[in-house]
């Protein structure tokens, strides 16, 4: 699914919508989760995970074109945990859902 599709099944479960509201209400709620991660926040949606900033170390790589040693600097990436609600979802009935563990929210994950 990509925006668009989801856009489209708003408008079709809201017709009391414009077309042009549905698109400002998916914007802002996207722009909203964005803001707030770039802050350093964390975001819960329950039922169906959160989202969080991970800090990843500064390290040292290898560049695959020249071989040669390059030092990789230190950054910040946004990590998602499904709910266990979703994880049940796409799991085969017949399967056991293994749910990973909580790490810190200060360090690597």
């Amino acid at each position: 699914m990509v925006r668009s599709d989801l856009i489209h099944a708003l408008q079709c479960a809201n017709p009391e919508l414009r077309p042009d509201e549905v698109r400002r209400i998916v914007d802002l709620f996207f722009d909203e989760l964005a803001r707030h991660l770039s802050q350093g926040g964390r975001i819960e949606l329950r039922g169906f995970g959160s989202f969080h900033i991970s800090q990843r170390e500064a390290k040292k790589a290898h560049n695959p074109r020249t071989g040669q040693l390059v030092e990789k600097p230190a950054y910040q990436t946004p990590r998602f945990r499904a709910a266990k609600t979703i994880l049940a979802r796409i799991q085969p009935a017949n399967d056991v859902v293994r749910v990973p563990q909580r790490h810190n929210e200060g360090g690597s994950s």
